[in-house]
């Protein structure tokens, strides 16, 4: 079909260029920072506001940015077997999508900076300046992934980003911004996150293994292999699963708090198919329900902490 005649519309071009799917998973290290202070009787609503507001800006900005830089690169290329994107298909100018990385970079500063100003304030300005820090980092890491000259997603560090800032960075610091003060052992649930939120990168890396050797992008399946990349999406759930049974077992006061053992065939099907599975076709569903799993997980992993 002619490309130009298939154009959904401006408006209907750039929604699809969020990636509304993706968006679930960039909640889910926030919802858990909120759950775990919450437990810990730290909530803040109005911070927990600001970081949804602030990840979701950043997620799309990550979103158009990636939209962006596999264009640029050709890793979305016509050997590219999963969903079109913009500017691949035309639907989006690619100068248009760079000013639209302009605008959520700016968009997501002034929504971090207002994050921080209501959790520090004036008093607390060395934490201003390092969660500053932090979130010029995100939008640096947003951007990067596969934009600019040297994306680290092309070198295979893709991996490594999401669990530092999907997971680490996204629970700690939201359960930070709100107590001032860190329990070690919110790093589980910190832990759960990062491995969920990897899992979801790796299906997407090995849905899209063969145009991404063509472009030269190094991605951990591309490094690994097929087979082997399976067996490290095994791991990546195990991970996430061991590290909620771990928080459980060295917090437990309710059984409320094994809630989460509900979404585990949720998590057992997502690394059945994605082991069975070897079209990029048949892949693509296990994208969404992984993220889609990881919040759910989340979500009745935090209200059993709170019961």
């Amino acid at each position: 079909m002619d490309q130009t005649a298939a154009n959904p519309g401006l408006v209907k071009a750039w929604i699809s260029a969020f990636r509304p799917r993706t968006l679930p998973l960039a909640l889910s290290c926030i919802g858990m920072g909120g759950f775990m202070a919450a437990a810990n009787g730290y909530f803040n609503g109005t911070i927990v506001g600001l970081c949804v507001l602030t990840t979701l800006l950043l997620q799309i900005l990550s979103n158009l940015a990636n939209d962006y830089g596999d264009s640029v690169h050709g890793a979305d290329s016509v050997h590219r077997e999963g969903p079109m994107r913009a500017v691949q298909a035309g639907h989006i100018k690619a100068e248009h999508m760079k000013k639209g990385m302009m605008v959520f970079s700016l968009l997501s500063l002034v929504s971090g900076l207002l994050l921080l100003w209501v959790a520090f304030g004036k008093e607390g300005l060395y934490l201003f300046l390092l969660f500053l820090g932090l979130g010029l980092a995100s939008i640096w890491a947003a951007i990067n992934y596969t934009a600019g000259s040297k994306p680290y997603g092309y070198a295979g560090l893709g991996d490594i980003f999401v669990f530092i800032f999907f997971g680490l960075v996204g629970v700690l610091g939201t359960y930070f911004l709100q107590a001032q003060t860190l329990e070690a052992e919110v790093i589980l649930p910190a832990l759960i996150c990062g491995f969920f939120a990897t899992a979801v990168l790796n299906v997407n890396n090995i849905r899209d293994i063969n145009s991404d050797i063509l472009a030269g992008k190094h991605s951990i399946p591309v490094r690994l292999g097929p087979k082997r990349a399976r067996i490290y999406h095994i791991f990546l759930l195990s991970g996430g699963v061991l590290s909620a049974f771990a928080y459980v077992g060295l917090t437990f006061h309710s059984w409320y708090q094994l809630l989460f053992i509900l979404v585990l065939p949720l998590v057992i099907v997502n690394g059945v198919n994605v082991w069975r599975k070897q079209t990029s076709k048949a892949l693509d569903p296990y994208l969404k329900q992984m993220a889609v799993t990881t919040l759910l997980f989340v979500l009745l992993f935090g209200i059993g902490q709170i019961l």
